[in-house]
């Protein structure tokens, strides 16, 4: 069994070297294509966002009390107010909502 865990390891790491190398070398010159050009611009935002948009609806005892401090949450952060502002909204939400139910 010890052989099957390190040929796991062993084509993981492959496969993650290839992901990154294939790109360096195969593509060579400057990206001219606006539409490629803004996926790639946008990449790392929607990875960000799919990591933690579950991580903020499960992070409390009800996925109700997350949902309604993620909305408060865009509520002030669309006000315009600082980020500590927008994260205590929140976490005061939480907290009031997590006291009710």
């Amino acid at each position: 069994m010890n052989h099957n865990v390190y040929l796991y390891i062993l084509v993981m790491a492959g496969v993650t070297y290839l992901i990154r190398l294939l790109p360096l070398t195969l593509i060579r010159k400057e990206i001219k294509n606006t539409y490629i050009r803004s996926f790639l611009y946008y990449v790392p935002y929607v990875t960000l966002s799919v990591m933690t948009f579950p991580a903020i609806l499960y992070a409390t005892d009800s996925v109700w009390s997350g949902a309604v401090a993620l909305a408060a949450a865009v509520f002030f952060a669309y006000r315009g107010k600082s980020l500590f502002q927008v994260s205590l909204a929140a976490c005061t939400v939480v907290f009031l909502l997590e006291l009710v139910i």
